[in-house]
């Protein structure tokens, strides 16, 4: 077995393979190292800390890759391929994912991995003298709020979930936690981790060296996220929900340090030369720029033949492509639109140009300093118009929506809907809501997650099944069924205990 100090990647890894037997899991490590010993001083504790914050880098997880569940499971990209690596990722943009499907599983131990590594470091940091009481609590702050940030991501893609909040030191410790629990439950958690995290002393904003850390920014606006989507999500207490997110929406919107979000171009929020000071952005994962290990590869990735604007790499192929259902949407003359996506010659295809750096420090081998975006202002706000929608309050809704549709250079939305197009595609309120928050964050990977909380099982199925096929490539659109609306719990998680581990219906 692997050394103790570093625990479980995910309930299955530490617990072993099916085939494994119970002796060889068993057994101890002659050179293992005991967990305790990892965590001593306060130097120990920071660097726990930033392992927790490295294991989000990975694609996998929620790094600047993790398009597959997100964007491509839903109508903004798509995965055409259904022959190359066992039509594995195809199976999540045609909707005919399988709990055996080897991505998923990925996916699921990538989003413990941090969680059980905050686990640890919580256990022990209360044992350990810092040079400040201050720092300390922040430190607790930040791991509970990445902790909470991760089980918001499970329990909205997999319902139900395992629910862990102590370190594990043995795999039958491990086979007692491997149950699901009821999404409430979860939800209870991750509010106490964030409500913990408000009070834990951070700054209000990270200065320019802190970026990438957790701030209180963050932690009000992640809290008035989760609120919302359990207005959406659970049978109880909507109105509460929905009350409770305006307010902490609003708490992080007034935090903001710009006066109008039409202050800020749209093009400076992904402006690599601006990443640490661009106001708007709450928080991010940081690559470098030139580093071989930590760069990005955003721009690279989404670079087409014959073209230049997104990097100084030389690509081949068509670069970041996405549906013409998606296409369709973006609006003529909308500041988005041009900057977001290009039309290329030499494939007779459009890509995606929202990430950029064709900086000679990134060079020709495309080693971008593009940092991924996990919480942005314009998020919020179109957060606060949907909350102020269901809470009946169109008029404070559209003011919200009109300050991201000034900053675009389009006209507002009373305007908009004297427009037969706009009014045909968009009737009501939520649609217009939806349709701008698909443009504005297009590529960002909030897509799938939105379309979950805007609209119901049966909703959604009626949605996609509403779309042209022709606008979206080959992914069968019929496929999709109520089942979809969450993943299957992976296969090898199922088989530790099918009672405990109890499968999502359909799959």
């Amino acid at each position: 077995m692997r050394s103790n100090i570093s625990i479980i990647l995910s309930l299955t890894l530490l617990i072993g393979l099916g085939s494994c037997k119970k002796s060889f899991v068993e057994q101890t490590n002659p050179n293992g190292i005991p967990l305790a010993n990892g965590y001593k001083t306060e130097a120990d504790i920071t660097a726990g800390l930033y392992g927790v914050y490295q294991g989000l880098r990975s694609s996998n997880c929620v790094g600047e890759g993790a398009q597959l569940w997100t964007d491509d499971r839903a109508d903004d990209v798509n995965t055409t391929d259904n022959q190359s690596n066992s039509g594995e990722p195809f199976q999540f943009t045609a909707f005919s994912l399988v709990p055996s499907n080897s991505y998923l599983m990925s996916h699921w131990a990538a989003l413990y991995t941090p969680i059980n590594r905050a686990n640890i470091v919580l256990s022990f940091i209360d044992g350990i003298t810092f040079a400040s009481d201050a720092v300390k609590a922040q430190y607790k702050g930040e791991l509970k709020f990445i902790r909470a940030f991760l089980y918001f991501q499970l329990v909205r893609e997999f319902g139900d979930v395992p629910l862990v909040t102590d370190k594990q030191s043995d795999p039958e410790q491990a086979k007692a936690l491997t149950f699901r629990v009821k999404r409430d439950t979860v939800y209870t958690r991750i509010i106490a981790d964030l409500k913990d995290a408000l009070n834990s002393g951070l700054p209000v904003v990270q200065p320019a060296a802190g970026k990438g850390r957790v701030s209180l920014q963050a932690a009000n606006a992640l809290l008035g996220q989760v609120y919302l989507t359990m207005a959406a999500a659970l049978d109880a207490g909507k109105t509460d929900n929905l009350n409770n997110a305006k307010t902490y929406l609003l708490a992080a919107y007034n935090q903001r340090t710009f006066t109008n979000l039409s202050d800020i171009p749209f093009a400076d929020v992904f402006d690599v030369n601006k990443k640490s000071t661009n106001p708007e952005i709450i928080w991010q994962i940081q690559y470098k720029q030139g580093d071989i290990n930590y760069s990005s590869s955003l721009a690279k990735n989404n670079q087409a033949k014959g073209e230049t604007i997104n990097s100084l790499f030389i690509s081949q192929g068509d670069g970041g492509l996405f549906t013409k259902d998606l296409l369709n949407e973006f609006e003529t003359g909308d500041v988005r639109t041009d900057f977001s996506v290009k039309f290329a010659t030499a494939t007779n295809k459009y890509f995606i140009t929202k990430f950029r750096d064709a900086s000679t420090t990134a060079g020709t081998l495309g080693y971008g300093g593009n940092d991924w975006i996990l919480l942005r202002y314009a998020d919020i706000i179109l957060n606060l118009a949907e909350v102020h929608m269901l809470l009946n309050d169109d008029a404070t809704a559209i003011s919200w929506l009109n300050m991201v549709r000034a900053r675009a250079g389009r006209p507002d939305y009373a305007t908009m809907m004297t427009d037969a197009a706009y009014a045909a595609k968009y009737p009501t309120l939520k649609l217009a809501i939806l349709h701008e928050r698909r443009i504005e964050l297009a590529f960002e990977h909030h897509r799938w997650h939105d379309l979950v909380r805007f609209f119901n099982p049966a909703e959604l199925v009626s949605f996609f099944q509403a779309k042209s096929q022709a606008n979206y490539d080959n992914s069968p659109l019929s496929n999709i069924t109520t089942k979809d609306y969450y993943f299957p719990i992976p296969l090898a998680e199922y088989k530790l205990d099918p009672v405990k581990m109890y499968q999502n219906p359909g799959y």
